[in-house]
């Protein structure tokens, strides 16, 4: 659940975002860095965008072909999938190359996070849409805090870095310095959500809900997601720059 929770707002905000900066109806190119299993790219396919996804793993690039070997042909044209590191964008495309970049929960594992989103700027053609999913910093505290975890809630105050589900040490990252990234980048943030505000807390092997009570669960995190100050504790924050 809580995997469909994060696509489908990510989904629902993107698409906000993209019907507000582009004509209805245009054909976008679209670059998804850390395409993993390919849920977000497989979705703007079918839409009619052209997408390539940038993926550095093999086992996660191999689940992406397999998905997309399901689809219709005409989907399946529109989709290509390469093996590379999103901090090397600039070895396989030149600068301006996409209309819009996304770039979903891949930040936690780069060291030289200002580095990487430069080179994701620079892909960019002039007014593209940067989508970025980070881990909240400002809101580390609330997973363990929530679970009765307060050794952990304590820790979480002292820095911007956490074990996530994997068991990796990982970082997260806050709206205040990812706004003067941004800026610094010359693609400014133009909004921000969050994503996963109630269900952060829900145990990977619970399934989904009936369909009633999902569209009810899928509303309230989508409201909290845009609404002060729910949003500033969500577990992940949904960023959107605009390129200048």
């Amino acid at each position: 659940m809580r995997n469909t929770v994060r696509q489908e707002l990510v989904a629902r905000q993107l698409d906000e975002q993209m019907t507000a900066r582009f004509p209805v109806g245009q054909r976008l190119r679209v670059l998804d860095v850390g395409t993993g299993q390919g849920t977000q790219l497989l979705r703007l396919a079918r839409a009619g965008h052209r997408v390539t996804g940038l993926e550095p793993d093999p086992v996660m690039l191999k689940a992406a072909r397999e998905a997309l070997s399901g689809e219709p042909e005409g989907i399946r044209e529109r989709v290509r999938l390469l093996e590379g590191d999103g901090r090397e964008t600039g070895v396989h495309f030149l600068p301006g190359s996409f209309d819009v970049v996304l770039c979903h929960g891949v930040l936690m594992y780069v060291e030289e996070r200002d580095a990487m989103l430069a080179g994701l700027a620079r892909m960019l053609a002039p007014g593209g849409l940067l989508s970025l999913l980070v881990r909240n910093g400002d809101a580390l505290a609330m997973r363990p805090g929530l679970a009765g975890d307060w050794k952990g809630a304590l820790d979480a105050f002292a820095g911007d870095t956490y074990t996530n589900r994997l068991g990796l040490r990982v970082r997260a990252d806050r709206l205040e310095s990812m706004t003067d990234t941004l800026s610094g980048i010359g693609a400014p943030l133009h909004a921000w959500y969050g994503v996963r505000v109630f269900t952060d807390n829900v145990g990977n092997e619970v399934e989904l809900p009936a369909a009633d009570e999902l569209d009810r669960l899928l509303a309230a995190e989508e409201r909290a997601g845009r609404t002060d100050p729910y949003r500033g504790v969500a577990a992940l924050l949904h960023l959107c720059g605009v390129r200048g």
